[in-house]
């Protein structure tokens, strides 16, 4: 038996709390139908990943790695293919697989 809402969304964005973007992005993966799509905002961190952390806000220090770590989590997960948009602050379109 399939639990409610499993597999009944096309669409979910996520801007939420950045600690806990891998959490939203697994429960996502069951809410969302396979071809659906999960967009997570503020993933590129208005390009700072690339650039030092001296020369960063203390806003920006702050989530530096988390983004960082997200974006690896991503990149690894199998069950989405992935596009990264920098706009903004960047986001990040997963279509799911499977």
């Amino acid at each position: 038996m399939q639990p409610a809402n499993e597999g009944s969304f096309d669409f979910a964005f996520v801007d939420a709390d950045k600690v806990n973007l891998e959490k939203y992005h697994e429960r996502l993966l069951k809410l969302v139908r396979v071809g659906g799509l999960i967009v997570h905002d503020n993933t590129l961190w208005g390009g700072t990943l690339v650039k030092d952390k001296a020369s960063m806000s203390d806003t920006r220090k702050k989530y530096w790695q988390t983004a960082i770590d997200f974006n690896k989590f991503i990149a690894a997960d199998t069950s989405v293919e992935i596009s990264q948009v920098p706009i903004g602050d960047g986001m990040t379109i997963c279509r799911r697989l499977y």
